[in-house]
């Protein structure tokens, strides 16, 4: 059964952290459903993105491990 989560990403240093956030993301992109990403005009290199996604909490969880642990990064899960 298909899980609906939302997913926080809280990116910090985005311009080190951007490519490797950006290749787990693609990877991944079956799953998203809605992503939103804006950075803070007052922290010029920190970003937020959130995305909306579906699929197996197996996998879910593997992508959220593998956000986790890319340097600058800080991942929040709610299940819907």
């Amino acid at each position: 059964m298909d899980n609906l989560s939302v997913v926080s990403i809280r990116v910090d240093q985005r311009t080190d952290s951007a490519t490797k956030l950006q290749e787990v993301l693609t990877k991944n992109g079956d799953m998203i459903l809605a992503r939103f990403g804006m950075h803070d005009p007052q922290e010029i290199n920190t970003g937020l993105i959130t995305l909306n996604i579906r699929g197996e909490k197996s996998r879910i969880n593997n992508m959220l491990n593998e956000l986790s642990s890319l340097d600058g990064i800080k991942v929040n899960h709610m299940e819907a």
